[in-house]
């Protein structure tokens, strides 16, 4: 996967938010050490997290899985604009085949041909695992899907035979107090290993001054 960021919103705007409540403005070093301080004690220490809905992130995520993109959605307070297998199956259908056939030999059955799935082919479009077995019926998904665009299957109707570990990209709209529930849940070990490695690729793309309102848990 590639997380990047395109932009944030200054830490300074949410100093203002804070100080607008008790009109301190003249106390603002602009988004040096004491807003940063006056940000974490109101939003995180004295629990006024509405605050911290003034810092937002946009990031263009790519290269995750579809399974991953719907435990994204559920999400809430957060803006997703996804790439559409409407539009963009047609991807597949100038590929070669994702199987092919290799010849084998066995000194009790004699030759014999096995399909081999093509996993450095393949990994353009879908997320492999750490398993061989999952990975191979993944491959065995993806060929089945082009099989079918090929045939000349609208994409609408295609779309259906779509296997979960198809990758996707997205743009991905979220404000500070969300994200920090989102690192929270998704760092967590219990967590899917995929949306788990995004929790961290995401924290580490965030800007460095940025950081210290956000933890992710480590084991």
């Amino acid at each position: 996967m590639k997380i990047t960021l395109l932009q944030h919103t200054p830490l300074e705007v949410c100093a203002h938010a804070i100080r607008t409540c008790w009109q301190s403005f003249d106390k603002s070093d602009s988004g040096g050490e004491k807003d940063k301080e006056l940000i974490d004690r109101v939003g995180n220490k004295f629990k006024h997290a509405s605050t911290l809905e003034h810092l937002i992130y946009t990031f263009y995520i790519q290269g995750i899985s579809r399974a991953v993109l719907q435990e994204l959605a559920r999400h809430r307070i957060a803006s997703l604009s996804v790439k559409s297998t409407r539009y963009t199956l047609k991807e597949l259908k100038n590929e070669d085949t994702f199987l092919s056939r290799e010849k084998r030999s066995n000194e009790n059955v004699g030759e014999f041909f096995i399909l081999a799935p093509d996993l450095k082919r393949a990994s353009k479009y879908i997320v492999l695992t750490d398993n061989d077995e999952v990975n191979k019926y993944s491959v065995m998904a993806l060929e089945n899907l082009r099989q079918l665009l090929v045939a000349g299957i609208p994409n609408d109707k295609a779309k259906y035979a779509l296997p979960e570990c198809y990758k996707t990209e997205l743009t991905w709209t979220i404000n500070a107090r969300s994200l920090q529930n989102f690192l929270e849940l998704r760092s967590d070990k219990s967590a899917l290993w995929e949306i788990r490695d995004l929790a961290y690729e995401i924290y580490n793309t965030l800007p460095n001054d940025h950081k210290y309102l956000f933890t992710v848990k480590t084991y």
